[in-house]
């Protein structure tokens, strides 16, 4: 039991490690939010082992992002760009792990060796994983970007620029995890020898 938990551990810290520097991949956005492969580890590891691994290995991503200075504040007071950066950071890669919702439905297609269900719940876990951390950068953005939206609505604002990274990003998860867990779907099933 306590090697499996060491062996949990490991898994976490290595798709984290991962995670990161498959961020640093990419081409970013002018005022911040970056078309990478961040997510695949996530969804990775929370298909893998589960939700709590999957939010765990978010957030500690996030937390690689800022304390190695790879992140965007805003131009406010301490206490809000603290605030603005646990959203932006440690939440939405955080909720990303919640892609292990769908890790049941895909051992299911995989028991019954249903490829077009495994993908559907691979699109699907990516999908949410995509989509949850879209509503945090949104949140963000209405909340401490709004002077970037000059004259426009800022909630308007924050829903079109943060989607003009995150349906790529998405979709890049979407095909990339998709292929790898329908080719390769034993890296998901940690207790299979």
């Amino acid at each position: 039991m306590k090697n499996q938990r060491v062996l949990l551990l490991v898994e976490i810290a290595i798709f984290a490690a991962l995670g990161y520097v498959l961020d640093m991949i990419g081409f970013g956005m002018p005022q911040g939010g970056d078309v990478t492969f961040v997510l695949v580890p996530i969804i990775l590891i929370a298909f893998r082992r589960g939700i709590t691994a999957g939010l765990i290995t978010g957030f500690l991503i996030g937390l690689l992002q800022v304390v190695t200075g790879r992140f965007y504040p805003a131009p406010l007071s301490f206490e809000f760009v603290v605030l603005q950066v646990g959203i932006d950071y440690f939440l939405a890669f955080m909720v990303a792990g919640f892609a292990g919702l769908f890790r049941p439905a895909f051992i299911r297609a995989y028991e019954s060796l249903d490829k077009m269900k495994m993908a559907t719940a691979v699109i699907a876990g990516a999908f949410l994983a995509a989509f949850l951390r879209y509503l945090a950068h949104v949140t963000s953005g209405i909340l401490f970007f709004g002077e970037f939206a000059g004259d426009k609505n800022p909630i308007l604002y924050s829903l079109v620029y943060n989607s003009t990274y995150m349906i790529p990003v998405f979709l890049l998860a979407a095909f990339i995890c998709s292929i790898l867990f329908v080719k390769a779907p034993r890296l998901l099933l940690p207790y299979k020898a």
